[in-house]
């Protein structure tokens, strides 16, 4: 017995080798990618939920703006010294939630609201009346809706903006 054959005991380590290297480097691969996507999919964010869309929707009509018609009507302007008769249209406009606020004040004070307009165009300048954008009259018309409004229990204005369509001058005397 020259040759030597094997043990048994190095028959059995030979058998315990167990898995080749690529078969077990690929089930290794295989698991960290798995608990990579396991991670991220818990660290993301969550999806937007129905609820937040309605919300946000909700919110947007809220923001949208509508226009109130303030007064249309003529007043008197003897600045000059000549008697002037201004055909005016105003406007205001409002976030859609204070609509009903604002629809509700401008009822309610008609005739203060009335009068502090006419007051406006009366003291006004002829020049303020006859500026191509209305700027003085506007700034003052602003100014005097604040004060009349108020603010919302946010501290924001209910009124965002006087709209002046029209304001035409006559002179009739």
């Amino acid at each position: 017995m020259s040759a030597e054959s094997p043990k048994p005991e190095e028959k059995a380590a030979q058998k315990k080798k167990g898995l080749p290297l690529p078969i077990v480097v690929g089930a290794l691969m295989a698991v960290e990618g798995i608990a990579v996507f396991a991670a991220v999919k818990m660290m993301s964010a969550p999806a937007k939920s129905e609820a937040s869309e309605i919300t946000g929707a909700h919110e947007a009509a809220d923001s949208a703006l509508v226009e109130l018609r303030l007064i249309e009507d003529r007043f008197q302007n003897m600045q000059t010294g000549r008697v002037w008769l201004w055909d005016v249209e105003i406007f205001l406009k409002v976030k859609a939630k204070h609509e009903d606020h604002v629809a509700f004040v401008l009822q309610a004070r008609s005739a203060e609201i009335k009068e502090g307009v006419s007051m406006l165009f009366r003291r006004a300048s002829h020049a303020q009346l006859k500026e191509p954008g209305l700027e003085t009259m506007n700034r003052q018309l602003s100014a005097y809706m604040a004060e009349v409004m108020g603010t919302d229990p946010n501290g924001d204005p209910y009124i965002e903006r006087v709209l002046i369509p029209r304001c035409k001058g006559m002179q009739i005397d």
